[in-house]
């Protein structure tokens, strides 16, 4: 049966992809992609080794003619996969992404001896070239790729880890993109999407809550094993690459390609480690004004309260435009074109890629953004996150493909901020106590989704990766078990786990086409959240630098980036801080039950 979930009038907001191509049968996707590979052929032939003799002039040439051909190819594979997210099941779209997936192999393969080159230059000649002005433009570009100088192959190696890997880890998360994308979660007959099956533990009524989360362990259950296999065959692809080159453990390709030392990671995870306390003390509060002895899992989302609101997407619009408008006219004007040039999907449809994202896309041409609206305050705070990605994609567009991506650990700059200004609107419009102590506690368990709960999910990683390295295969079983001691690890005895939640790592993307990914959603979270708090003890004079900050894209290192908005990451008292905002936070929550409580 189908779903007849609520209507939330996001049901038309679908995106436009014409700024990109008219549509899959474009001659111009042929055209480009042709292009490209020409285009790379003729590099190679012209550069060929001599790419690491150039001289600065004439080595900003060469960068600048790549950035055009990965722009060229990018926007094709870019547009193959928008369409293929709204709908996984379409044969047709996934066979487009595949093949635009192939040719690119082939375009890489033919350029990845300018990396290498670029990598075997020794060290002081790179500096020499580096400092030159002619290279002012990529300089940070450049001297990023150099991290990597210790873990290259050959050639010859490099192109088959390049043209395997289609067929490989490409391959793999494909597939589980498209199993999780067609889980159907069966609740009351309704046959529903896991995005609106999860939008149910927010409901009010605990029945309600406990039955949607039996129905989702039922719907994970179906394929476990497979996901399971998928998951081990990546988790052994990532450890026979990081034995090839050499990394000293599965997080440091990651923690390099986000220019973070593995001593700072490790700091991050082991400060907000030593706060677990925060969740623990928040749940146990949430107990009591839920009048139960104890939480289980699947109440961690619960509101407060029965009244609860559904908002629907004009009102969601203006709640999110009126945030970004109070910030800047800057701001306010670019968040006004995704809505109004159609820029956005929100439409809650059947076989629509799980999860919610923004896509940044090539110079020329806007980020777009995708998510499932269901009409929830966690729906309207996901918008204003995804539109912060897309107001830092569309500041920093200008810096061309290169030096426009951000590291991880500074991407989620922009979404926290535009969170949190958003929730700040939600919560002035709320006079009710009640309420408000429900939209406070909406924002603690949002920290704690992307503090706590990540660091939490980066421990399971880190135990699954370093125990399929060194015990083999492992099984649904032993997975499982990871996962509910490292959760155990963050909830204490505030949360009671059920053994339904024991499968639920299993419908996470990130484990799965991102390793290591996670701990960048705290870092981020923390970054923003000192920024925030700056803006609010200086109003509009942090205006431009945090605009400033965003126009850089990933320009420069994460620490002079930090520097743009007066903050040291270095400090070692840097996400202390943060986790007392947090703590402040939940004091205030606490004072605020208390206070209601004595009324009544």
């Amino acid at each position: 049966m189908t779903a007849t979930a609520q209507k939330t009038g996001a049901e038309e907001v679908l995106f436009d992809l014409t700024d990109l191509y008219s549509g899959p049968d474009d001659p111009k996707i042929e055209s480009d992609l042709s292009e490209s590979l020409k285009a790379a052929e003729a590099f190679r032939d012209r550069y060929h080794g001599k790419f690491g003799k150039l001289e600065a002039k004439e080595l900003a040439e060469a960068v600048a003619e790549l950035e055009r051909i990965y722009s060229i190819v990018s926007r094709a594979g870019i547009f193959a996969y928008l369409r293929f997210a709204t709908d996984t099941a379409d044969p047709a779209r996934g066979a487009l992404v595949q093949s635009i997936r192939e040719k690119s192999a082939k375009l890489q393969t033919d350029l990845l001896f300018a990396e290498l080159e670029w990598l075997a230059v020794e060290d002081d000649r790179a500096e020499e070239l580096l400092s030159d002005p002619a290279l002012k433009h990529y300089r940070h570009w450049l001297g990023a790729q150099r991290r990597f100088r210790p873990y290259v192959l050959t050639e010859p190696e490099e192109k088959i880890l390049t043209e395997k890997s289609v067929t490989g880890a490409g391959a793999w998360t494909r597939l589980f993109t498209e199993l999780t994308a067609a889980m159907r979660v069966t609740i009351d007959g309704e046959e529903l999407p896991l995005e609106q099956a999860t939008s149910r533990l927010q409901r009010p009524d605990r029945d309600e809550r406990k039955q949607a989360a039996e129905a989702i362990t039922r719907a994970l259950e179906e394929g476990l094993r497979t996901r399971a296999f998928i998951f081990n065959t990546l988790l052994l692809d990532k450890a026979t690459t990081d034995r090839l080159r050499g990394y000293p453990s599965w997080i440091s390709e990651r923690n390099l390609s986000n220019e973070a030392a593995d001593e700072s990671v490790e700091a991050l995870v082991e400060a907000v480690s030593s706060r677990f306390d925060i969740p623990q003390r928040y749940y146990t509060l949430k107990a009591k004004l839920l009048g139960l002895d104890r939480i289980a899992d699947y109440d961690r989302m619960a509101p407060l309260h029965s009244d609860t609101v559904f908002i629907e997407w004009d009102e969601a619009q203006r709640t999110v435009q009126e945030a970004y408008d109070s910030f800047s006219p800057v701001t306010g004007d670019i968040i006004r074109r995704f809505f109004d040039d159609k820029w956005i999907d929100a439409a809650a449809l059947p076989n629509k890629a799980p999860g919610a994202f923004c896509m940044t896309t090539v110079p020329g041409v806007h980020p777009y953004v995708l998510m499932s609206y269901t009409g929830d305050k966690v729906s309207v705070l996901t918008l204003a996150h995804e539109l912060g990605h897309g107001l830092h994609g569309a500041l920093a567009q200008d810096l061309g493909l290169l030096n426009a991506s951000t590291p991880l650990t500074l991407a989620e700059t922009a979404s926290v901020f535009g969170e949190t200004i958003t929730f700040g609107k939600l919560l002035e419009k709320e006079s009710d106590p009640k309420k408000r102590l429900d939209l406070i506690a909406h924002r603690l368990e949002d920290a704690i989704g992307t503090v706590f709960r990540q660091i939490a999910m980066n421990r399971f990683e880190d135990a699954v990766h370093n125990r399929r390295r060194n015990e083999g295969e492992l099984s649904v079983e032993s997975i499982s078990d990871v996962w509910i001691e490292t959760q155990k690890k963050m909830l204490g005895e505030s949360v009671e786990i059920t053994d339904n939640y024991k499968i639920w790592w299993s419908h996470i993307p990130h484990f799965i086409g991102s390793p290591g990914y996670v701990y960048a959603y705290a870092f981020g979270f923390l970054f923003s959240l000192a920024i925030y708090r700056r803006y609010e003890q200086e109003g509009s004079s942090m205006v431009e630098p945090y605009l400033e900050l965003l126009r850089a894209g990933g320009s420069d290192s994460p620490e002079n980036l930090a520097d743009i908005v007066g903050l040291d990451l270095a400090d070692p008292s840097f996400w202390a801080g943060g986790l007392e905002t947090i703590d402040s936070i939940l004091g205030e929550a606490e004072e605020l039950a208390r206070e209601i409580s004595n009324e009544e």
